[in-house]
């Protein structure tokens, strides 16, 4: 079958891509920028790459006529609070165009929408649903609540809470009650249902086998952890205030975090389970779905990483035109150093941040991050999703890569911390020798007196730095 693949670069669309190419099918990935897609080695011969955005139906003339399937698995929560709009603009885009090709069924990646008030979020996935189904194709909705695996929104958020506080005095929607599945059930369920006549027209509930409220779910964390945790339940948290304490808390950002308070006042249990049935899978329980995904980090083996996605990012526009790093108008900060042994130095780069620090006052880095939290910004919370590994459009810290070549002996990163202007900080090897480049677009006045107030701590900080990278 010739498939479209919708949300390529995301925390799902990452996973089930391999599914599909070993399957033998032919995937057309429709991604927003081509510069931070980096599929697997093995499978970048057996796909076809197409950039375009949902949001401008002009951009979507190059999806070919010829499709047999898609997956829609696309969505602006974190991005913007306006994502209601977003999200419909983007459903309509696509059903019009999807509706002029061959199509035959599109699934949809949806959330549970039983009850009768549902959060802004969750009646925002609603409106999608009821917008695909005016195409002229057959329509397979699968509702999800919790999704825990590695790299998940879900489960970096549960993990910081539970790892962090041993003591937490929560907000009442604690006790609600919610179905988490396994993400190793969602793919089952998202690639038993392609091409099966059973689902077309239809949506589904998919849930794993407990219901439980999200203290249930944070102490068998804690259970799974060996980690003894206490929580007392407050009866007044403002949404905001329970925003302001998930954001200062976890790696979140404070939109996801607002987005999902509200959900979290909404019960998302099954109807029923009978796709689960239909397909013959048996779900995993929410604490073998952990123990997974601790197997998947402890291994290095994370396919993807809410993270990396843009919803982690204050970004506005495509990383592809960061990339081109300005030279008018700007303040640079540049250091060379020559290397013993290049492959020692290019190592050291590739694992800088994350747990890894940054070799030279990491405490000044944590500072830095702290400030830039109280901020509302990104801070280093995020970390990296492999200690090792790095690729374009990859959540560094409080960067976002824009460009990674081992080979070539470069790496260059964008900030996205909160800055009066745009910041860049490049390592580029060069006939022995490291150059380091610190470059910083300022924004008025003041980002001019921002630069002169941290030089001297960038003199301190960036001459340490590259001293540590380049010694031996």
């Amino acid at each position: 079958m010739k498939i479209l693949l919708t949300g390529a670069t995301g925390y799902i669309g990452k996973r089930i891509l391999p599914i599909l190419v070993e399957n033998g099918h032919e995937v057309v990935c429709l991604v927003r920028d081509k510069s931070r897609f980096n599929p697997p080695n093995a499978i970048k011969n057996a796909i076809q790459v197409i950039e375009a955005d949902l949001l401008n139906a002009s951009t979507l003339f190059n999806i070919p006529d010829d499709l047999d399937a898609a997956y829609y698995l696309v969505h602006s929560m974190a991005n913007s609070l306006d994502y209601e709009i977003l999200e419909q603009r983007s459903a309509l885009n696509f059903r019009v165009r999807l509706s002029k090709t061959n199509v035959k069924q599109v699934i949809y990646l949806s959330g549970i929408i039983n009850e009768h008030e549902l959060s802004k979020h969750l009646g925002s996935r609603k409106k999608v649903e009821e917008e695909l189904q005016k195409g002229s194709f057959y329509l397979t909705t699968l509702r999800a609540g919790i999704i825990v695996g590695s790299g998940s929104a879900s489960f970096e958020i549960i993990r910081d809470l539970v790892e962090k506080l041993p003591v937490m005095i929560t907000p009442k929607w604690l006790l609600t009650k919610c179905q988490p599945i396994g993400i190793s059930d969602v793919l089952k369920i998202l690639f038993g249902c392609l091409g099966n006549e059973k689902t077309y027209h239809r949506n589904f509930d998919i849930g794993g086998p407990d219901i439980l409220s999200y203290r249930d779910m944070l102490l068998k964390f804690a259970k799974v952890r060996n980690l003894k945790r206490k929580i007392w339940i407050v009866p007044v948290m403002t949404p905001r205030l329970s925003s302001y304490w998930l954001y200062f808390v976890t790696s979140t950002s404070y939109k996801l975090a607002f987005s999902l308070v509200q959900s979290m006042k909404v019960e998302v249990i099954c109807r029923n389970n009978d796709l689960l049935a239909l397909l013959q899978i048996t779900p995993i329980t929410y604490e073998d779905a952990i123990k997974r995904a601790f197997d998947k980090i402890e291994n290095n083996e994370i396919v993807s990483s809410w993270k990396d996605s843009y919803s982690s990012s204050n970004l506005k526009n495509n990383i592809s035109e960061y990339i081109t790093v300005p030279s008018f108008g700007v303040f640079k900060d540049v250091r060379k150093k020559a290397v013993q042994h290049p492959a020692d130095c290019i190592e050291k780069i590739w694992k800088i941040g994350g747990e890894n620090g940054w070799y030279y006052a990491t405490w000044l880095w944590k500072l830095r991050g702290f400030l830039d939290r109280l901020a509302g910004g990104v801070g280093l919370r995020r970390g990296r999703t492999n200690p090792i590994h790095i690729s374009a459009g990859d959540a560094l810290d409080f960067w976002r890569v824009l460009y990674a070549n081992k080979e070539e002996g470069r790496l260059l990163l964008f900030a996205e911390m909160k800055l009066p202007g745009e910041a860049w900080l490049e390592f580029k090897i060069e006939e022995g020798v490291l150059v380091q480049t610190a470059t910083f677009r300022p924004l008025g006045v003041a980002g001019r007196l921002y630069w002169y107030a941290v030089y001297p701590f960038h003199g301190f900080i960036f001459s340490g730095l590259i001293t540590k990278l380049t010694r031996s």
